[in-house]
């Protein structure tokens, strides 16, 4: 009796073993390997061209899959939560964001985290929605997380993942392309992570020079800031290739780090520094280029639990950062408290010299 019990046991490992290693191998052999550099598909392209010494707003928007709402926590920053409340929640969330966008009007729009088909945000399509809500603006879609199934947390899995970075504009796009950025975390761990990218947009100015856009979303949880510094390099060294051709650059998004000349540490909190958020390394900036966001507005805040004012460590991690012969008329930060995704956006208004 006792040997049969030993080997119905010994078959049940055998048998949940050979289901994960199956597991690892398709996603493995599915796992999602675009190009270095591959052209995107831009759709509803305006034919306004960008002016010189004309202003024009640029807004940046990490939207948490309009899940991340201030009610939710998320299991990576130590909560346990890896998908929306609900179906319901998440409509209410794309709802507002799209609210947001649409009155503020910016010219330029920059979104993070935008899912198209997840099992996270119950598989709305945001980006339809979401495009469909804004018919005045060209839309630019990059995929950065295609992953069939993401197993954890066990007990309540984040599921599948289609998502990315989404360029909005009112101005004429030349052509816009993905750029796969270095590095990344050792597998089967890479299999089940973003692969980041950028969203390159060249975009059309009166004097003959073009405004490049550069959209992007750094990595989160590598440890130490690893991936990220080998992200930044591959920045630079495109950007030492493109700045000697005189262009005018913007570079916006979801940064990771905390951005320089910001002090998170001027926001309440009962936290401590996470490990997540990194410094800038000092010899990124290219000479010349300024960074643009608001001091006093938080853009990011921890997700270990629920959003609290003056509980969750908050930081400034959205923001841009331009080149010399682009001048800052105003930057706003946008206090939203959270409520719908935890990031609040941030605008600038430009000008080009």
């Amino acid at each position: 009796m006792i040997v049969k019990t030993l080997k119905g046991v010994m078959y049940i490992i055998l048998s949940f073993t050979l289901l994960f290693a199956g597991f690892l191998a398709y996603v493995t052999f599915t796992d999602y390997k675009p190009s270095e550099v591959i052209p995107l598909n831009i759709k509803k392209n305006k034919e306004q061209v960008l002016k010189k010494g004309i202003p024009f707003s640029i807004t940046t928007f990490n939207i948490g899959y309009a899940g991340l709402d201030k009610n939710q926590d998320f299991f990576m920053d130590g909560g346990t939560m890896s998908r929306s409340s609900s179906k319901k929640q998440t409509s209410t969330n794309i709802k507002a964001i799209t609210s947001f966008i649409k009155n503020e009007e910016s010219d330029i729009n920059l979104i993070q985290e935008i899912d198209s088909n997840s099992s996270r945000s119950y598989h709305i399509n945001e980006v339809n929605y979401l495009t469909k809500k804004l018919p005045n603006y060209s839309n630019t879609f990059a995929v950065n997380y295609k992953v069939p199934w993401v197993p954890v947390p066990i007990l309540h899995p984040m599921g599948s993942a289609n998502s990315g970075l989404l360029t909005l504009s009112k101005f004429k796009i030349i052509n816009s392309h993905r750029y796969k950025l270095a590095g990344q975390e050792s597998w089967p761990r890479q299999q089940f992570e973003l692969d980041r990218a950028f969203i390159e947009s060249r975009i059309s100015v009166e004097n003959g020079k073009d405004l490049i856009l550069i959209h992007l979303h750094l990595s989160a949880y590598d440890k130490g800031g690893k991936v990220r510094k080998q992200q930044l390099k591959y920045l630079s060294t495109y950007l030492d290739k493109e700045i000697k051709k005189g262009n005018y650059f913007i570079l916006g998004g979801d940064w990771n780090h905390e951005i320089p000349t910001t002090d998170p540490t001027i926001f309440e909190t009962t936290e401590k520094w996470p490990d997540w958020l990194q410094i800038f390394p000092s010899t990124f900036k290219p000479e010349g280029f300024q960074w643009v966001t608001d001091k006093t507005i938080p853009t990011s805040r921890s997700n270990d639990f629920p959003f609290k004012k003056g509980r969750n460590f908050q930081a400034i991690i959205d923001g841009f950062l331009v080149s010399p012969n682009i001048s800052v008329k105003n930057v706003k930060g946008h206090d939203l408290g959270f409520e719908n995704s935890d990031h609040n956006p941030v605008t600038a208004e430009l000008v080009l010299k």
